[in-house]
């Protein structure tokens, strides 16, 4: 792990990764790894599992996700926020999108002891009833903060 951050217990939820040296903003932080596997592996087992309200997946594309369940590292206890201070950057290859990459990177001034976060944007198909919007209940604490981790449908 990079050695401006480390992860540790966090108050958001469960774990966290935290700046121990200032950050500055357009920072590159770590990369979001993971086993690449389509949309259907995930799907047949209870990875994508949308009862639970917790996640290591991140999608590439309409075929494959990262999977930080298998090989994953730090990015993965990165939590969500409504007012993140960083934000994902996917790095697309057209050859080959299972080689496409995530990194996190601070999008703001970040300072020693604040959690790094950023906004998941999950988009489920299914309807958003009360008790999914309870499964996916966001705790940033941020003054605009939502109360769900679930972006309204477009």
């Amino acid at each position: 792990m990079p050695k401006k951050i480390q992860t540790r217990r966090s108050a958001i939820h469960g774990n966290g990764v935290f700046a121990v040296l200032p950050i500055g903003k357009g920072e590159r932080l770590i990369e979001y790894k993971g086993c690449r596997r389509s949309h259907e592996e995930v799907d047949a087992d209870d990875s994508g599992d949308i009862e639970s309200g917790h996640t290591f997946l991140f999608t590439l594309d309409e075929d494959w996700v990262i999977d930080a369940n298998f090989e994953g590292n730090a990015a993965r206890w990165i939590n969500h926020s409504c007012a993140p201070n960083c934000e994902a950057v996917l790095v697309e290859d057209a050859s080959d999108p299972r080689r496409s990459r995530v990194f996190i990177e601070a999008i703001r001034a970040i300072k020693p002891g604040e959690e790094l976060t950023y906004d998941y944007g999950i988009r489920l198909a299914e309807r958003h009833t009360p008790r999914l919007k309870k499964i996916w209940a966001c705790r940033c604490g941020a003054k605009t903060c939502t109360g769900t981790m679930l972006k309204p449908k477009r």
